[in-house]
């Protein structure tokens, strides 16, 4: 099997991934018990690249469902200019596929050491990583072929939205919702992966792009900003739907195509206002997301099905991202699954 069909086959296992995910939370429950009596003065987190972008979700889902104040911390402060990395009474969240990535673990380490309580979420449970922390979430999504990351993303966005649940009081509703969400990612991936084909090949070449949310979905933004760079060699750049206004927008034209992610929820006006920026300024418009029909001028539509918790949309609408970042990869003659210059585990600090 090739990289490319590796890829392929990871980002359809992903609703099975999740099913393992909600199977057995022994681990998110345990860490969930801690949290909630610890009832932590602020959330730190720290993740690079893939981890990073789930790091975003995680800053919306925590505060939304349990209150927290959350921050995506330097991980640059404590370790090159001194200052503490936590504090007593705080949380602090590393977030690495690998367990691996010597800065994160540097900088949970550190916390631990200045008395802050400590979660690691990872999907490899005898990892430097875990060493360092109070609790370990293990991700139980299955090894990870390919350098571009696919299920260990919306396993660690399954994760943390289960982690949120245990900490709100919600476990048993937002399982049984996420296991409808698999049903509908199963049911609807082939019809995303013959949608996209034909879009790749119209923009085979393509060598920039704005992806544009506003709110949870801007995890999925970046997220598939990131999938692009990464497997096709282009220029993808992630912004919220107001600031694309300022600045961004400038080099939008014909040449720069947008990708919205439009969600169904109080954040549809503004990614509504940005896309019809965009078609004024002659770019073509991917529509994707819950609400992408709601999109006027788009020039494609990747639409998802309705999810029953708007909170858990990010999983669905990272897919089809995936899929186009896959095709499009193929029809510039790129191996999406076996990325130039890039390796599983990122070594260096």
């Amino acid at each position: 099997m090739s990289a490319s069909e590796v890829l392929r086959s990871e980002i359809f296992e992903q609703p099975d991934a999740w099913r393992r995910v909600i199977s057995d939370q022994r681990e998110i429950e345990s860490a969930a018990a801690a949290i909630k009596s610890l009832n932590p003065t602020l959330v730190r987190i720290a993740a690079h690249g893939t981890s990073g972008n789930a790091a975003l979700y995680a800053s919306y889902i925590l505060r939304l469902m349990c209150g927290y104040t959350v921050v995506r911390d330097s991980v640059a402060m404590p370790l090159y200019y001194g200052v503490p990395a936590a504090a007593p009474g705080e949380l602090a969240i590393g977030i690495s596929q690998s367990g691996e990535t010597p800065d994160i673990v540097a900088w949970l380490g550190q916390a631990a050491r200045e008395g802050a309580t400590t979660l690691a979420i990872t999907n490899a449970a005898n990892s430097p990583l875990s060493a360092v922390a109070d609790y370990t979430i293990e991700l139980q999504v299955g090894e990870e072929l390919t350098v571009a990351a696919s299920k260990t993303y919306s396993g660690t966005l399954a994760s943390l939205a289960l982690l949120a649940a245990h900490i709100a009081g919600s476990s048993e509703s937002i399982s049984s919702e996420m296991s409808t969400v698999a049903d509908i990612a199963e049911s609807s991936l082939p019809g995303w992966e013959a949608a996209v084909a034909p879009i790749a090949s119209g923009l085979r070449g393509l060598t920039r792009i704005y992806l544009v949310a506003r709110g949870i979905e801007l995890a999925t933004a970046h997220e598939i900003a990131l999938k692009l760079t990464e497997t096709c060699y282009i220029g993808a750049q992630a912004m919220s739907a107001t600031a694309m206004a300022h600045g961004p927008v400038a080099a939008v034209d014909a040449t720069m195509p947008v990708w919205l992610i439009a969600a169904d929820d109080a954040t549809l006006p503004a990614v509504l206002e940005a896309g019809q920026r965009a078609v004024d300024a002659g770019a073509e418009i991917i529509a994707s997301g819950s609400a992408a029909n709601s999109i006027a001028g788009s020039t494609y539509t990747l639409a998802t099905e309705a999810e029953p918790a708007p909170l858990l949309a990010p999983l669905l609408s990272v897919i089809p991202g995936q899929l186009f970042a896959c095709s499009l990869a193929q029809a510039k003659s790129i191996d999406p699954g076996a990325p130039r210059n890039l390796r599983k585990v990122t070594s260096a600090s």
